[in-house]
């Protein structure tokens, strides 16, 4: 039995995108417990492993390590990923990502000591690099036009699912006395991954995948069964199927793709856009929240649990700011999308840096609550306001960058280079997400609030760079995508120039009928 609701492909699909959900959350919950940080203690107060009740627990850039090993893991994972997809199938490297995970939350939920912590983390890196990058990619060669960034950015929406649950899942655990507060999340993360697996058996194939290696009678069935009752015969079925063979016969003469096709030059504009849609959804400072909002609340005066419950807000707030995008995201656009959250990104992250640097200190020594990362402090109202700012980051970006960072990459490329095109596209995400999750640690320890002034200015840059750079795609087919990258035209002009082209097209088919209109009366005339 084959599934074929676009909806429930989706759904079983996506939970790829609540993997890194899971894994992201759980570090951020987890983080600031008393269990974690003795068990993994570095500090002062003792040999490393002890059971003492005020441990600082690793070192800042320790820790920065920590997290940041699952993106090294997930920058290789979608690297690899390109070439996995194109040669077993896009719904294969999505299994295969499953088995992965399933092995390092393993040896996460077994770790004896640091190393075996963070060689596990990697692994489940491997996993979310891979279904990161090829997830959108499945659900998009599936998807008709019109559902297209729907289908896609519920991967950001699982993702958002994935760190609420999680968060209360480690939050609870918390209260558990010993290792048990850690080890606990990070089995129960093995579930989903399990769910995927046996769920994809009954899922189809990518319908331009198998057109790809030339399985049409696979591809029509697909293809129809989806979009149209099965009714091969379906006008919208017809006309994607020849332009799917006329796509595969301007491909044939094509030499074996590799990643430097991305980078000749009637690709490289594209390529860029890609890579710079992902660096710049990093640099909007969204994990510095996601990964290490205890840290920020901490210094805005909050501790202990109700610094995990106010943290766990925005983890609501992350779900709930993400369904406006599903929504409307194709009526509005992703160009409109992606330069509102950036603006509104400046002036967030702008308040806080002058509310930190005019309003707040230096912490005691060694940090608050003896958490070196904690090493600034702000209260009163100021902090009441950081605390609401960081909020507002978070609903700025959940339904702007974070659906359209999975949605358009998956968009600008043809048929042969659209798996590893989504792979580069990734692995930039997890390169900038490895940098960033080793460098803010030791940057809330060394330049403290100076930390927000480099994200408020990243969030400025890419504002202007979405403007200049970023055609609009939303409402065309991945054929007609290709169309808009003939010809040198200013991202910006481009709505413009389609808008001014259709209608000269009607004042065209208006002129012709017209024509035909005074050709009939001459020709009744002439009869009568």
């Amino acid at each position: 039995m084959m599934i074929t609701n676009i909806y429930l492909i989706t759904a079983i699909a996506v939970i790829g995108g609540s993997l890194f959900g899971f894994d992201l959350s759980s570090m951020s919950a987890i983080l600031p417990t008393n269990q974690f940080r003795c068990y993994f203690n570095q500090g002062p107060n003792g040999p490393p492993f002890n059971n003492l009740t005020d441990c600082s627990g690793p070192r800042s850039t320790v820790q920065g390590g920590i997290t940041a090993s699952m993106s090294g893991g997930s920058f290789i994972g979608a690297l690899i990923s390109g070439f996995v997809t194109d040669m077993f199938g896009r719904k294969s490297a999505i299994q295969m990502g499953s088995i992965i995970w399933l092995i390092g939350s393993t040896l996460c939920c077994a770790s004896q000591n640091i190393p075996m912590l963070i060689v596990g983390r990697f692994i489940n890196g491997l996993c979310v690099g891979t279904c990161s990058a090829q997830v959108p990619v499945y659900v998009a060669e599936l998807a008709p036009p019109h559902l297209r960034g729907v289908v896609m950015g519920t991967q950001q929406w699982a993702i958002t699912w994935g760190v609420l649950i999680m968060f209360y899942i480690s939050y609870g655990s918390s209260f558990l006395a010993g290792q048990a507060a850690f080890r606990l999340p990070w089995g129960l993360q093995m579930i989903p991954a399990l769910i995927l697996f046996l769920g994809l058996f009954f899922m189809p194939e990518s319908p331009r995948w198998l057109a790809k290696n030339d399985r049409w009678d696979e591809c029509c069935h697909i293809l129809s069964s989806i979009h149209a009752n099965n009714n091969l015969d379906d006008g919208f079925i017809q006309m994607e199927i020849q332009q799917l063979k006329d796509a595969c016969e301007l491909e044939c003469s094509k030499t074996d793709d590799t990643y430097l096709d991305l980078f000749r030059p009637h690709m490289i504009w594209r390529t860029h856009i890609i890579v710079f849609v992902q660096i710049w959804c990093q640099l909007t400072g969204i994990n510095a929240i996601l990964y290490y909002i205890t840290y920020i609340f901490g210094m805005a005066g909050l501790i202990g649990s109700s610094n995990l419950v106010a943290s766990s807000i925005s983890s609501v707030i992350n779900v709930v700011m993400t369904i406006p995008a599903l929504l409307f995201m194709d009526r509005i656009g992703r160009r409109p999308l992606l330069i509102g959250g950036s603006i509104s990104l400046t002036i967030w992250w702008t308040i806080c840096a002058g509310l930190m640097g005019g309003y707040g200190g230096p912490a005691p020594p060694g940090g608050l609550d003896h958490i070196p990362e904690e090493s600034w402090l702000i209260t009163g109202a100021p902090a009441k306001v950081v605390i609401a700012c960081s909020y507002l980051i978070v609903a700025s970006f959940a339904p702007t960058w974070g659906p359209v960072e999975w949605v358009y990459p998956s968009e600008l490329f043809p048929l042969r280079l659209r798996g590893k095109a989504a792979g580069l596209s990734t692995a930039s995400n997890w390169a900038f997400n490895f940098a960033l999750s080793y460098f803010i640690p030791p940057s809330f320890v060394n330049i403290t609030w100076k930390t927000y002034i480099i994200f408020a200015v990243f969030a400025f840059a890419m504002t202007l760079h979405v403007f200049l750079a970023f055609p609009e795609t939303s409402g065309r087919t991945l054929e007609e995508v290709e169309d808009a990258f003939k010809g040198v035209t200013l991202a910006w002009r481009m709505g413009i120039d389609k808008r001014q082209d259709e209608e000269r097209e009607l004042d065209q088919r208006s002129e012709q009928e017209k024509h035909d209109g005074s050709m009939h009366v001459e020709e009744f005339s002439e009869s009568t």
